[in-house]
């Protein structure tokens, strides 16, 4: 059976396709009208301008671009522990992006409500908001009105968020014609490749709430410490009136302005059926004190446990190339957020490690005196822990923004000259040359050392006389490691030359504080260079990693805001030291703490494990350190005075409630060494230095031929290194002298 056919004068149905598209035509035509208009600044006649007004409009609105660029929101980043705990939280906006179905029905029903009643009928563009705008405009007053609708405010946030400087911000907020048509073209653009419900959930991530908190998350959390899904019709109704003015209506500094805003949010909320009159009512009538619940996210590293580790972590992301080949591209990276930075500290050992410097040197001491320490695990660099007594901050006793662990590259200071730890790499040096661990070398009280030459042009030093501080005799390297004899080591050194020796601190990675290369002088053996404890704790874990240097590591992993890995540094271990020399540096060293020898320097330091270390006492006690490690860590612990250690000597002086003549290293860095390294190690089964030494080098040190003489309190004085260097202050240049004067005591 055939179909009947048409009426004659049937008028034939349109497509729903071609109705849309006519009326997306109808709206630019609209658009370009009202943009000529004010592009004419609404000075023609309407009938006699609007063909010119018209075609300018289309002129200019058709020069813009049809695709908007969206960059990724700034967000938070989270610095963790090695466990996953929190250390900080770092943004350049506080913000936590969330999908709209974390967001209460109420909120979005609020949003739209007070900012854009007609968003879920509008194409992007609102033609009675336009209309409005023209007519607010063309009336005079100086001044532009708006008709945004949320899309359109939408692409603002974005070009604020784009803006490369802050004379793009003002341009992207500027209430002036190009403005409104770059609105308006990527509006319309928008709205074809998104839904409403993905505009609204970019809108609410993206939209300022005032008090700091960028995007619908972080403000429930500000205002309220609750989250977006669960805000209650006043808390929401609140939020959508501080968007129009985040300051003026922000509820915690003007509440009585921000419950008539939102009161105004909820009779719209009624006028469009959301809520009933009386409810609305009912709630603009809540106090704003009685729902506000207001809690802050901490910005940055200084209220960490942890501050000064933490910042030298945000220092490695900021100037590490793993993490951008430029500084712009790693500021990006750190302005954007959204990581998650696990990092390499252990939480119990950091504050195991605090508590150790705090109990000896307490942060506020009259003294003033510093203390600092750096842990870090041998065969992977891992730093473990980065302690001070110290509080971050600006000013007053016990604060500092000096990270006293690190130099000055990475916010900290020159460091401090480390005395006899430095002969750990003598003996690097000597045993690389083959001289044996058992030779004997005079090593008189006092002694003048003339065959120094200068490592560069070959020139010979002037005559070097050195003193000791811890006896007179023949000694080999064990006992004279041992008792830390300074004319033993400068007459090893002569032997071995510095410059070898400094060859060999260089291999281990040391570096003085400030950047510079350590100095090849004949006072190298007596540790006359400013370092770190970061630096000197590398060192000598080599030594117990036999010889492999891992370089410092603090950064474990970096996850990206869609949870991507990014590349870390790695801790690139390479052999710098064969490991038969290594592993007799390291038996050597192990004879200071746990040798035969009555009086040795290290004696109250033994950890009833297998352990190796080396003290350092510079003049005056101007710096005093202790450097030790077991197979499984190793910890450097500096102690001075950072105002200037030969301005303020630790000598009769009261440090924690106890009075010292002199401070030496087994007085305050060896305790505060060993407190630290049995709370570290507590959990840790006890790992045997397992040795391959040369010569058969063992435990078992000969007695020496002459007997050392200790001091009358029946410990010697740890070798002191002649130098008048100032060796603390993070500003001043250090001086660099070739040789400093000797000590005459």
């Amino acid at each position: 059976m055939s179909s009947p056919s048409p009426t004659p004068y049937a008028v034939p149905r349109r497509s729903p396709r071609l109705v849309a598209s006519l009326a997306r035509l109808g709206l630019f035509v609209l658009v370009s009208l009202v943009a000529g208009m004010l592009v004419a600044g609404a000075a023609l006649p309407f009938v006699g301008g609007a063909g010119v007004a018209v075609r300018t409009g289309i002129e200019s609105y058709e020069s813009l671009p049809s695709q908007l660029t969206t960059p990724p929101l700034p967000q938070r980043s989270r610095i963790l522990a090695s466990d996953g705990s929190l250390l900080a939280t770092i943004y350049e906006q506080n913000r936590i992006e969330v999908p709209l179905s974390a967001v209460a029905p109420v909120m979005r029903q609020a949003i739209v409500a007070i900012e854009d009643r007609r968003f879920y009928e509008h194409s992007g563009v609102d033609p009675r908001g336009l209309l409005r705008a023209l007519v607010g405009n063309s009336s005079g007053g100086g001044s532009t009105q708006g008709g945004s609708t949320l899309t359109q405010q939408y692409v603002k946030n974005v070009f604020v968020e784009s803006a490369a400087t802050p004379e793009e911000a003002t341009a992207a907020r500027a209430r002036n014609v190009t403005r409104k048509l770059k609105e308006m073209r990527y509006a319309l653009a928008l709205e074809r490749v998104l839904t409403k419900d993905q505009i609204l959930e970019r809108y609410l991530n993206i939209a300022y709430f005032g008090a700091g908190a960028y995007g619908i998350e972080a403000a429930s959390l500000r205002y309220f410490s609750v989250h977006a899904s669960k805000l209650t019709l006043a808390q929401a109704a609140t939020l959508a009136g501080a968007v129009q003015q985040p300051v003026a209506y922000d509820p915690l500094r003007n509440p009585n302005s921000s419950q008539r805003r939102r009161t105004q949010v909820l009779n719209a909320m009624a006028d469009v059926g959301d809520i009933t009159p009386a409810l609305a009512d009912a709630t603009a009538k809540i106090p704003t004190k009685k729902f506000l619940k207001p809690s802050s996210t901490r910005n940055g590293c200084t209220t960490s446990y942890a501050p000064f580790f933490c910042d030298y972590v945000y220092r490695q992301l900021s100037s590490n190339p793993a993490f951008g080949t430029t500084p712009a591209a790693r500021d990006a990276l750190l302005r954007r957020g959204g990581l998650t930075i696990r990092t390499s500290l252990v939480p119990a050992t950091q504050k195991a490690a605090q508590a150790a410097v705090d109990q000896y040197i307490p942060r506020k001491d009259k003294s003033r005196k510093l203390a600092a320490i750096t842990m870090i695990v041998p065969n992977s660099g891992q730093i473990i822990a980065m302690a001070q007594n110290r509080s971050w901050g600006t000013t007053g006793n016990g604060n500092t923004t000096y990270n006293f662990n690190v130099g000055t590259k990475d916010g900290g200071s020159i460091g401090a000259q480390a005395g006899s730890t430095f002969k750990a790499f003598t003996l690097t040096a000597a045993l690389q040359q083959g001289l044996s661990p058992y030779e004997y070398l005079k090593a008189p009280q006092t002694a003048t050392f003339k065959d120094f030459k200068n490592c560069k042009t070959g020139a010979p030093y002037a005559p070097y006389t050195v003193n000791n501080s811890t006896g007179a005799g023949t000694f080999n390297m064990l006992s004279g490691t041992a008792y830390s004899i300074n004319t033993y080591f400068m007459a090893l050194e002569e032997k071995a030359t510095q410059c070898a020796a400094a060859a060999a601190a260089t291999a281990l990675g040391v570096t003085r504080g400030n950047g510079t290369p350590v100095q090849s002088n004949p006072s190298f053996t007596l540790g006359t260079d400013e370092v770190t404890p970061l630096a000197m704790s590398s060192a000598y874990s080599t030594f117990a990693n036999h010889g492999i240097r891992c370089d410092p590591v603090s950064i474990l992993q970096v996850t990206d805001r869609d949870g991507k890995g990014l590349p870390v540094p790695k801790a690139a271990c390479t052999r710098v030291i064969d490991r038969k020399v290594a592993d007799s540096v390291t038996s050597i060293l192990s004879q200071v703490i746990d040798g035969p020898l009555p009086g040795r320097t290290g004696q109250t330091m033994s950890l009833g494990r297998d352990a190796a270390g080396k003290t350092g006492t510079i003049n005056d006690s101007a710096a005093v350190w202790f450097v030790g490690f077991t197979p499984d860590l190793a910890a450097a612990v500096a102690t001075y005075d950072p105002r200037g250690g030969y301005g303020h000597p630790m000598k009769n002086i009261s440090i924690g409630g106890q009075y010292y003549a002199q401070v030496f290293g087994r007085s305050i860095p060896g305790p505060i060494w060993r407190t630290a390294m049995l709370a570290a190690l507590a959990t840790t089964p006890k790992t045997p230095f397992d040795l391959q030494t040369l010569d058969g080098l063992g435990t078992y040190v000969p007695p020496p031929p002459v007997t050392a003489t200790p001091t009358p309190s029946g410990s010697p004085v740890p070798g002191g290194s002649p130098s008048p260097t100032p060796t603390t202050s993070p500003g001043p240049k250090p001086t660099t002298s070739p040789s400093p004067k000797p000590s005459t005591t």
